[in-house]
């Protein structure tokens, strides 16, 4: 442990430049040097909250270089203590000699390493000249996927609707020195069929992107719903799309793919390809400016070893003085 740093979530709040690790995030899963195991995924009983807790371990290395680990929990209830459902810290690791080189409190590294791989995926996926967007969910990802998004688009508008409406306000009021406008709306439907891109990053158990209202030309990118039980989109929706996720070893976690499979709704030859092979040219993204595209994001321990990298030489650099 001997000196190793602790980077914390305000350097990576005040020390993020999404262009910059969307390119991060690009040359990691372009070159497909870093080797990902599969990652542990345990639920355990939380007897206060009567729902389930998740333990996530991730891990990653690039052989000679550089690895890591999440220690990662996700309790969905934990509103009601007023702390984020998700918690995190990762061990940055000198994969030559196995030293730590540093620790972060990783709630910020998760989020904005989340939005990057979504704003990743729209480079892709979403038409060029997107303008507008509607953002699902006011939690901690939400500001990120937004600014990751409009990093990558030249989005002018961006709708927020939330559970809560005073929260969904306060993601717009975070952004209000940005140079395109934030808009609460008050339902999905009053804004999802004219938007370019939606976004949705919730814990939803029941589908809140229906296919009814889905139109041509849009992309959907689903974040939240991490377990099999849990729903962003209906299943006429994954039927509409053309449909791509981060990693094809992470098919079976969320209800919005497992479940479709499950039924026959989807079929595995029907997902079009991972970041891996759109990353590295060998699969082509959107087709035409008609194709609906939906990316699901379940995460992938390769985004945290590279954010991790990305944030450790900024402050190596001397960007923490």
């Amino acid at each position: 442990m001997t000196g190793a740093h602790f980077i914390t979530d305000s350097f990576v709040e005040d020390h993020t430049q999404f262009k910059q690790l969307v390119l991060a995030l690009k040359e990691g899963f372009a070159a497909q040097e870093i080797l990902v195991p599969s990652r542990h995924h345990h639920d355990f009983p939380n007897p206060k909250t009567g729902i389930d807790s998740t333990l996530l371990l991730m891990p990653a290395w690039n052989p000679g270089k550089e690895a890591g680990v999440k220690i990662a929990t996700v309790s969905p209830e934990n509103g009601r203590f007023n702390l984020p459902s998700i918690q995190a810290t990762y061990i940055f690791l000198n994969a030559e000699n196995g030293t730590v080189k540093a620790i972060f409190s990783a709630k910020s590294l998760t989020a904005k390493r989340t939005a990057a791989a979504s704003a990743l995926a729209s480079n892709y996926l979403s038409n060029e000249n997107s303008t507008s967007m509607l953002m699902i969910g006011t939690g901690a990802l939400a500001k990120n996927l937004i600014l990751a998004h409009c990093s990558v688009r030249p989005i002018k508008e961006v709708f927020v609707w939330g559970r809560n409406i005073k929260k969904a306000q306060m993601v717009c009021d975070a952004l209000k020195d940005e140079p395109f406008k934030c808009k609460i709306v008050k339902t999905i439907a009053e804004k999802v069929s004219e938007v370019n891109i939606i976004s949705c990053a919730t814990l939803s158990r029941v589908p809140l992107v229906l296919g009814k209202y889905v139109r041509k030309g849009q992309h959907i990118d689903l974040v939240g719903a991490y377990k099999k039980d849990m729903r962003e989109a209906d299943d006429e929706t994954v039927q509409k799309a053309s449909v791509f996720v981060d990693t094809l070893d992470g098919m079976n976690e969320s209800g919005d793919i497992a479940v479709p499979l499950k039924t026959g709704t989807l079929k595995k030859s029907d997902i079009k390809a991972d970041l891996f092979s759109l990353c590295s040219n060998k699969s082509k993204g959107r087709i035409d400016k008609d194709e609906i595209t939906l990316f699901k994001s379940v995460g992938h321990a390769l985004e945290d070893l590279v954010a991790a990298s990305y944030y450790y030489h900024r402050f190596s650099n001397g960007e923490n003085i």
